[in-house]
């Protein structure tokens, strides 16, 4: 089978593997449409924290069943998705229903080779039936997943103020399901075309360019000097994180999806007056797929708004640099596998 091999920052290459062959409990899949995200993109450009090389990159699957042994309830043909996180279920956090933050965790395409192959094997455990959903929207349950947990994370009340600051593929999952859950949402972000886009295609009131604007006096006009009740970060950005504490209103919850290597800094006097609550949001657990599975059908989240690009998949490697550039305007690349 192809596999397309990260070999080192900036560098993938194609190669041929032996079709994997079913082990207890597990599956093997045809992969169908890969999506690819934010920890894809930085371990290309070298800078995903917990990850080495060489690797298979890829957990946002969308894959067909080929074979298995102790499949469950599912048979051959099936279309399904997957739980790329294959955790331990024997330590703590396992045991107290944090598989999203197993000690021992492999997340496919970081600690362990993911799908951006032809076929690959997977714990049986960790499938989802697609119950009628379409491939592409398939390989987007996983990263809607992650904004949907750290919105739940958040216990966001209704008509709470949330502001959102990164609008790409997780910031904009997180506004979706911050408005779900009642919000009232404020965009932050660097690229005007995408704050285009929350407002017109995700119905986000308020936007707002941190480069242009008056953040905190934007969020006082919005928020009538309250501020935000909820702070959400997804932009794995340093200097990001450490202004967006600034933003957060008494009482206020942050909650950090983005992750990026260096120490946060904040003033503990500030943050300790307003009896903050600071909370980080790792994965998603089975209960967030479903979530979203379930926001899917019933027409609260819309898949096609995400796509803006599409690739078979002997193209990626001569495409996946361009990916890096704002210029692009890339929000989700969807790979299609033969």
């Amino acid at each position: 089978m192809k596999v397309l091999v990260c070999n080192k920052p900036g560098e993938l290459a194609y190669t041929i593997r032996e079709i994997p062959q079913p082990e207890k409990d597990h599956i093997v899949l045809k992969i169908k449409r890969i999506g690819i995200c934010g920890t894809d993109l930085h371990a290309f450009d070298g800078s995903q924290p917990f990850f080495s090389y060489p690797r298979v990159l890829g957990h946002e699957l969308a894959a067909e069943v080929l074979s298995s042994d102790g499949a469950g309830d599912f048979k051959l043909g099936d279309i399904v998705t997957l739980i790329p996180y294959i955790n331990c279920e024997t330590c703590l956090a396992c045991r107290s229903g944090k598989t999203n933050c197993c000690t021992n965790i492999r997340v496919l395409g970081v600690h362990t080779d993911g799908g951006m192959a032809e076929y690959i094997q997977v714990p049986t455990r960790l499938l989802l039936h697609a119950q009628g959903l379409s491939l592409d929207e398939l390989a987007l349950v996983e990263p809607l997943a992650i904004g949907a947990h750290g919105v739940r994370r958040a216990a966001i009340e209704k008509d709470e103020f949330v502001l959102v600051i990164g609008a790409g593929p997780i910031g904009l999952g997180a506004m979706e399901f911050a408005r779900i859950a009642g919000g009232k949402v404020i965009a932050l972000d660097i690229n005007p075309q995408r704050l285009t886009f929350c407002k017109e295609k995700l119905k986000v009131a308020h936007a707002i360019n941190a480069l242009t604007d008056d953040v905190t006096a934007r969020l006082q006009e919005i928020t009538g000097g309250d501020m935000p009740a909820v702070v959400i970060d997804a932009t794995g950005s340093q200097k990001a994180i450490n202004n967006a504490f600034q933003y957060m209103a008494h009482g206020a919850r942050f909650v950090l999806i983005g992750l990026q290597k260096g120490d946060i800094s904040f003033s503990h006097p500030e943050f300790h007056k307003r009896e903050a609550t600071l909370m980080s949001s790792r994965n998603a657990t089975r209960a967030d797929f479903d979530n979203v599975i379930s926001a899917m059908k019933n027409k609260l989240v819309d898949p096609a708004n995400y796509i803006t690009h599409r690739v078979k998949f002997d193209q990626v490697a001569a495409d996946f640099q361009s990916w890096l550039n704002p210029a692009t305007m890339v929000i989700k690349a969807m790979v299609e596998v033969e």
